[in-house]
């Protein structure tokens, strides 16, 4: 799967010593949840990235006019550390733990306005923007941590490039699935059918790779998006047996693939209790 860009304001960076690791424990390490630009949806930003930069792969998110920009949770997770390191490394700063060892941490805060122990969705706003602690300029330092480590950040599944100053908008709660049926799929495929479910919860999708002959289903969600809730896709191969991903889900359930040249399949998925089923069709 793979998963933004577009403006350009230096604004110094302070070197940040590590406030120490957070441990993990015997916590296992699971995929990265869908981290997302930490500002409302169509802000701009700058993300630098530099050698040097204490811990490595942290970013700093640059924009003219930051202070007192509104902070927003990159994902949904539980609120571990809201402190204040004064005139010095983070100044203010908050920590989200989002499970499967990976956390956030956000620095040099103007205000805070969670507090540990909270739950936080996606998008909600944590602070705002501001210049505390060991800083020559206003910006927002931000980590990706897996069991402790800052990791190369990923927003809206784009790479942020090291080093340099790279163009960002959010996507952060805009509103829609920020996932696409291709993009669950992955590299090759195409969407040659679709099908809406009731109450507008969601869409199932057929898609095919012509260069492995094989079917990809995928149910995107469309309601609570963030939150883990009911969802399947499924797809069969007709004289084959039904194969299919259901559980609780965040954004979308599959993918689910077969390859099936030539051959007849039945395929949909569900959101909930609204759900589809096809006939089997796309034989070609």
């Amino acid at each position: 799967m793979s998963r933004l860009r577009r403006f350009a304001v230096l604004a110094a960076a302070a070197v940040i010593p590590a406030l120490g690791l957070t441990l993990a424990g015997t916590t296992q390490a699971s995929a990265a949840p869908n981290f997302q630009v930490p500002f409302k949806c169509g802000v701009t930003v700058t993300a630098a990235t530099f050698s040097g930069h204490s811990p490595a792969n942290s970013v700093d998110f640059q924009k003219s006019g930051i202070t007192g920009m509104p902070v927003l949770a990159s994902a949904g997770g539980t609120v571990t550390r809201v402190a204040n390191e004064g005139s010095t490394s983070y100044g203010r700063w908050v920590e989200i733990d989002h499970g499967g060892g990976w956390r956030t941490r956000y620095a040099h805060l103007s205000t805070q306005s969670v507090s540990v122990g909270q739950a936080v969705s996606l998008g909600k706003q944590i602070g705002t923007a501001g210049a505390t602690g060991g800083v020559t300029g206003p910006h927002l330092h931000f980590e990706q941590r897996l069991n402790g480590v800052a990791q190369k950040a990923v927003l809206h599944g784009v790479a942020v490039p090291y080093y340099g100053h790279t163009n960002f908008t959010s996507k952060n709660s805009c509103g829609g699935n920020p996932y696409e049926a291709t993009e669950v799929c992955g590299s090759g495929f195409s969407v040659v059918d679709s099908q809406g479910l009731a109450n507008g919860s969601g869409t199932a999708y057929l898609l095919y790779n012509a260069s492995t002959k094989a079917n990809c289903v995928t149910t995107l969600k469309a309601v609570s998006l963030g939150t883990a809730s009911p969802v399947s896709a499924f797809l069969e191969v007709q004289g084959s047996a039904r194969v299919t991903d259901s559980g609780s889900f965040t954004y979308y359930a599959g993918p689910v693939t077969k390859t099936a040249a030539a051959t007849c399949v039945k395929w949909g998925g569900s959101v909930g209790t609204n759900a589809y089923e096809s006939p089997f069709e796309h034989c070609g």
